[in-house]
């Protein structure tokens, strides 16, 4: 564990349960055109009890473990709806590979306020939310963290791009 990196699949378990969240991070730059590849799903939930109870029965089906860095060692997660809301970063890894929770991403106030200019895109044969560039640019610049501040002068000329009207403003690519 985990397995082979299968974003489609670990996304389609998160759906099935009826699971309200939005991919941020790479994933979604990817979805909004960006070239750099990413190795996990990053999410955020809405942290609504119903849903993040919705979340642990995914995270069981899941077989999420706690991903310990620069090692291969993962730990046990024993989770339930309150064990999962009582922290803001969760860092896992799951048959289908890496998995991020993050409840309030750098620069933002949660779920709602990513949601709001979320987009349905077609990707891997289902209908994902995906957060806005702006936004996925706004988590990234507050983060400051280096692997962001390599990527952000792209993911800032893609979004200047569509201001501009070089390129398609009316959704993001499905490349995801």
């Amino acid at each position: 564990m985990p397995g082979e990196f299968s974003p489609g699949a670990l996304l389609e378990v998160l759906l099935r349960h009826g699971v309200r969240f939005v991919v941020i991070g790479g994933m979604a730059a990817l979805a909004h055109g960006s070239p750099f590849p990413t190795e996990d799903v990053d999410i955020t939930p809405d942290a609504g009890a119903d849903n993040i109870d919705r979340l642990s029965a995914a995270l069981r089906e899941l077989d999420a473990r706690i991903r310990v860095d620069d090692t291969d060692a993962q730990l046990p997660f024993n989770h339930d709806a309150a064990s999962l809301a009582a922290a803001t970063v969760w860092n896992l890894t799951t048959r289908f590979g890496d998995l991020d929770i993050s409840l309030a991403p750098s620069g933002t106030q949660g779920y709602a306020d990513l949601a709001r200019d979320a987009t349905n895109v077609p990707a891997y044969g289902l209908v994902v939310p995906f957060a806005s560039l702006a936004d996925i640019v706004r988590s990234k610049q507050a983060a400051n963290r280096l692997k962001d501040q390599r990527v952000l002068p792209v993911l800032r000329q893609i979004l200047a791009a569509r201001f501009d009207g070089t390129r398609e403003t009316d959704s993001p690519g499905a490349r995801a």
